[in-house]
């Protein structure tokens, strides 16, 4: 993202110009970045080589999971329709860990077809559901467990999945009475431990927390892991205030943990790969006038992207076009729907923008159209994917017709 005279360009294509040709609300990746972050992920963990495998659930989009691939990658998934959506990408069933607290028995039975490297389990229940499925199939399904560590991520309450009150996972005490119980299982193959305390994560220290209580558990279980699955978790920098993760501690503290534990380590990044190598192009609908702010009202809504108004997720919002005129009150980014939540962001010192210029809202490959609706009966936008100086549309927009 760079201005060329005033003009703001993303991967040296005019905001401008790409709006008006595939219209707006768009998304717009490039897959120089997603390249860009693949290659730095394994450059910081290569001392162990770990197995990657992309977290289907930030970005479902086919295409994106094919360039993605194409870098040896896995996939860590949490539905049927995730699971159908790695394997229709190519990615090979022995890459690919199927996580999720609720699996159901049709979908158990689906991972159990196609041979899936692992099935992480989150309880005893689902334990027993897979092995009666297995029995009744007549085959040795490998498994994990997940161990809910208790350890806080220090990120926002609602995408921490490491405490002892979030539903993931389960405690030491439960994890060793599931480790001795599959001891004697005819039919499942314990071979992982798992753990993913949460997300958006920019300090190492929880990680550093999280493999001390790891190690202590195995120990405690005289168990081989041929797996430890560390889950993802790695933030970016969403207000660009070079707040970043230290990948190279974090590595040094894996590099000492698997001095002492032979196994595999797996990994299953989304955001880190994903969120910084897309934008949103939104068209601004009027400028509306209030009494301390004056509201800035976009094509975008929450529908588009959910983030903001699900758990305030803060993402910097730039002109297409650079002036040096100011604003004399505060902008509120605002999108049309019928809801006090569909708001993206309170800027108090902003350009003077008028009705029907473009802007871009940055940092939305993960989580952006994952996580998009049709509410308000709304067509999803399109998908757009640059490519050295092709664009490849890899989504088209909705139809209102499709949502009849």
């Amino acid at each position: 993202m760079n201005y060329i005279n005033n003009k703001l360009s993303f991967d040296n294509k005019l905001i401008d110009s790409i709006a008006k040709k595939y219209g707006t609300p768009l998304y717009c990746y490039s897959f120089e970045k997603i390249k860009e972050n693949i290659t730095n992920f394994k450059k910081n963990f290569k001392s162990f080589s770990p197995l990657i495998c992309f977290a289907v659930k930030s970005n479902t989009n086919i295409k994106i999971l094919k360039e993605i691939k194409k870098f040896n990658i896995g996939a860590d998934v949490v539905s049927i329709g995730e699971l159908m959506k790695a394997l229709k990408a190519g990615i090979k069933p022995q890459k690919i860990v199927f996580s999720g607290v609720g699996k159901t028995t049709k979908e158990i039975e689906y991972a159990v077809t196609k041979n899936i490297l692992l099935i992480n389990t989150e309880s005893k229940s689902e334990i027993l559901e897979i092995e009666k499925i297995a029995k009744k199939k007549r085959k040795i399904i490998n498994i994990g467990i997940r161990l809910n560590p208790n350890t806080d991520a220090k990120t926002l309450s609602q995408i921490s999945t490491g405490k002892k009150e979030n539903k993931f996972g389960v405690n030491q005490k439960i994890f060793l009475q599931l480790v001795s119980y599959l001891k004697d299982s005819k039919y499942l193959n314990l071979k992982c431990l798992s753990v993913h305390i949460g997300s958006q994560i920019l300090n190492h220290k929880p990680y550093e927390n999280m493999l001390k209580v790891i190690d202590k558990i195995i120990s405690k279980s005289n168990h081989k892991f041929e797996y430890i699955d560390l889950g993802g978790g790695m933030g970016i920098d969403y207000e660009h205030n070079n707040s970043k993760l230290n990948l190279k501690k974090y590595s040094k503290n894996i590099q000492k943990f698997l001095k002492k534990n032979n196994s595999k380590i797996i990994f299953e990044p989304g955001r880190s790969i994903i969120g910084n190598s897309a934008v949103l192009i939104t068209k601004i609908l009027y400028i509306k006038e209030g009494y301390k702010k004056d509201f800035v009202i976009l094509d975008a809504a929450m529908n588009d992207l959910m983030r903001p108004a699900l758990y305030g997720a803060k993402h910097r919002i730039m002109p297409s076009k650079k002036t040096k005129k100011l604003t004399k009150k505060s902008y509120e980014f605002v999108g049309p729907i019928c809801e006090s939540t569909d708001t993206f962001s309170i800027v108090k010192k902003y350009q003077k923008l008028n009705e029907k210029d473009f802007l871009v809202i940055c940092d939305v490959g993960a989580y952006g159209t994952s996580l998009a609706s049709n509410y308000n009966v709304r067509p999803k936008p399109t998908e757009i994917l640059i490519k050295g100086s092709k664009i490849q549309v890899i989504n088209k927009r909705q139809k209102i017709s499709e949502l009849m």
